[in-house]
């Protein structure tokens, strides 16, 4: 059996900007376990509002995404993929400050905890999977207009930033800008058909990453 921990944000979550939350079987991380099939078993491990290493003091769960995977990571081993995918809530203005150059920074703490995690030698140390979330969207609607603000540009160089960082680490890397992009209802979440489609993309990535 194949263990692979999916730890994301309200994209990974499921938030669907039209109905709260996506059904459980549309939510790509599902949706990637259903196209796995036997053999294989995905956590899904996802928070609203969750930034790479940045702190949210508004609300009562701990938002920091590198202060809480240790926990997930001793939690759920032994693993044999973890898949992060976080960034956008970074570009809020108290968390990283709009820009992507901190989100950069933030991954890549992420991917240096994967690799430094003091995982039990029995069970190994797993592969990980950095992925870039689609970039943010234009959007009508007033309030989500004022948070994003210039961030929208900004967005658009996650994915080269990403990927510097996982060929740096020696990682895999995937952009999920190329499979799916986000809803103008908000300019930030992903409709149904966007979830779905990433995580059927990810079925043959993960298969590739685990053979």
């Amino acid at each position: 059996m194949k263990t692979i921990l999916c730890y994301g944000d309200s994209l990974t979550w499921g938030y669907d900007a039209e109905g709260l939350r996506h059904p459980f079987d549309v939510r790509w991380p599902n949706r990637l376990a259903a196209g796995l099939g036997e053999g294989f078993r995905v956590i899904a491990e996802g928070l609203n509002g969750r930034t790479t290493m940045f702190d949210d003091h508004s609300v009562m769960e701990d938002r920091n995404g590198a202060r809480t995977l240790p926990v997930f990571l001793g939690s759920h081993q032994p693993l044999d993929l973890v898949v992060i995918m976080l960034g956008t809530n970074d570009f809020k203005r108290f968390a990283g400050g709009g820009y992507a150059s901190s989100s950069r920074q933030g991954m890549a703490r992420l991917v240096e905890i994967v690799k430094t995690y003091p995982f039990w030698t029995e069970f190994g140390r797993p592969e990980t999977l950095v992925i870039a979330p689609p970039a943010l969207t234009e959007t009508s609607d007033p309030k989500c207009r004022e948070m994003l603000g210039h961030a929208i540009d900004e967005s658009r160089r996650l994915a080269q930033l990403y990927r510097e960082v996982a060929e740096e680490a020696g990682c895999h890397f995937f952009d999920a800008g190329n499979v799916c992009a986000t809803t103008a209802v908000d300019g930030i979440h992903l409709d149904t058909e966007n979830t779905c489609r990433l995580g059927d993309a990810l079925v043959p990535v993960v298969r590739h990453i685990l053979h």
